[in-house]
């Protein structure tokens, strides 16, 4: 393990837990990345009186949004209490968003800095927020870009609600929208009510490095965007990259970050330079999250070892500048003949892989339960009731139990619920990749 970091930013590190020991013949290895980031709660204040950080909310006005009443007003509501949380010297703006994108503060195409007098006339300005029109999500998006590309802020960043599907605009025009923002901001998406479209809503937060929920009850909106505004102003530094050089003959078959959530990261390598590729990680405050590296290395025989790959953070340098490496980790291979030494599996490895797989159940169980096959949807929440019970998540647990009826948790038995509020299934689908840490022994 190494760390890198000058004294007035966050300091990182990077722990590996593995077991290097294979086989002879063995060729895949597994690995946990573990990154910490500590001591970014006093630079982060500093740094926010430079306005080190940009943020549009993005408030669905669509006309659904006035059935019932108190969906419009809890949104008001909201987006004043995220705006009271705004630090003094942050960029912001507030956006309308039907089946087109309008600028509700501070207008003319420009970003506003928190202060009491702004805070207040964009609280005055979401007086005139009603509902009306349409929803195409894709131009909220796009004119948030627009703002937000130009403020010099390292930390750049969108809140978007919405309590419908994305009617007016093509599937491929929000793919190609998020395809153009990926990695010039993040965004957090959350959906009110129960007539929004899961996929859509947990999309947006993958594709732009943020988090996605459910407020079922328009009532908990204030509390939810407070926390995540404040969760914005805890960030310090943006656009970390996870990169991983594998010397030759080594090829990396997947990266997924395992906690606090799964996200597979695999298909956003990008190359930079001989055998290393960079994969995006978002912005960082105080905080730990967790990545699962799998490499293939070339068959080698007992008594032979290698360095299988090079987990580097890297945060990008001014331009013309080379990144600066803020910590380090190393995967390593070693062919054994001892049994015990080479089947072993590492817990945290163990633990996260079957975090991965629960909510992949969860997520088939619950495609198969809307399908109408009972059987296919009884087996997957079984299995998923089983790994959340096996490995103490309970929170996850609990949203299961309001899906099936639990038998005998270790053995995953269940039975489908015949009735199931929709708000419970959007509940456990949203929140199916939210993970536990391993338990410490």
């Amino acid at each position: 393990m190494a760390n890198f970091a000058k004294p007035s930013a966050p300091r990182f590190s990077v722990e590996v837990y593995q077991n290097e020991f294979l086989p002879e013949g063995g060729r895949d290895v597994h690995a946990i990345v573990t990154v910490t980031s500590t001591g970014g709660a006093t630079a982060t204040r500093a740094a926010a009186a430079h306005g080190s950080a940009a943020v549009v909310i993005m408030v669905d006005c669509s006309g659904s949004m006035e059935y019932p009443p108190d969906k419009m007003r809890g949104a008001r509501e909201a987006t004043a209490a995220a705006i009271d949380t705004l630090r003094d010297g942050t960029a912001f703006a507030v956006i309308a968003g039907t089946h087109v994108a309008k600028e509700v503060y501070p207008g003319q195409g420009r970003l506003a800095f928190a202060d009491p007098a702004t805070r207040a006339q964009a609280k005055e300005a979401l007086r005139g927020l009603s509902a009306g029109g349409g929803t195409a999500i894709g131009t909220w998006l796009r004119l948030a870009d627009g703002l937000l590309r130009q403020s010099p802020a390292a930390i750049r960043h969108g809140i978007l609600l919405t309590d419908g599907r994305n009617e007016h605009e093509e599937p491929a025009v929000l793919r190609a929208t998020l395809e153009a923002c990926a990695g010039r901001f993040t965004c957090d998406a959350r959906g009110v009510g129960t007539d929004w479209e899961v996929k859509e809503v947990t999309g947006i937060a993958s594709a732009l490095l943020g988090s996605a929920d459910i407020v079922a009850d328009p009532a908990h909106l204030t509390e939810d965007f407070t926390l995540m505004m404040a969760n914005v102003m805890g960030k310090e530094v943006a656009d970390v990259a996870l990169r991983l050089w594998t010397p030759v003959g080594v090829e990396i078959q997947y990266v997924k970050q395992v906690a606090p959530t799964v996200q597979d990261l695999s298909d956003r390598r990008s190359e930079a330079g001989p055998r290393a590729g960079d994969y995006p990680t978002g912005s960082w405050g105080d905080e730990s999250r967790e990545y699962h590296v799998c490499v293939r290395v070339p068959a080698a025989s007992v008594g032979q070892e290698m360095l299988a790959a090079r987990a580097t953070l890297l945060l990008p340098g001014a331009p013309g500048e080379p990144p600066a490496t803020l910590a380090q980790g190393l995967v390593r291979a070693v062919w054994t003949d001892d049994l015990a030494a080479s089947t072993a599996i590492n817990p945290q490895v163990a633990h996260y892989t079957g975090q991965a797989e629960l909510a992949q159940a969860i997520q088939q169980g619950l495609e198969a339960r809307k399908l109408g096959d009972v059987g296919g949807a009884t087996a997957k929440l079984g299995r998923a009731v089983q790994l959340a019970s096996a490995s103490g998540n309970a929170d996850t647990a609990k949203l299961l139990a309001k899906v099936v009826d639990v038998v005998d948790a270790a053995a995953g038995t269940v039975r489908l619920k015949a009735k199931v509020a929709d708000a419970d299934e959007m509940t456990l689908e949203t929140r199916s990749i939210q993970t536990v840490r391993v338990k410490k022994s």
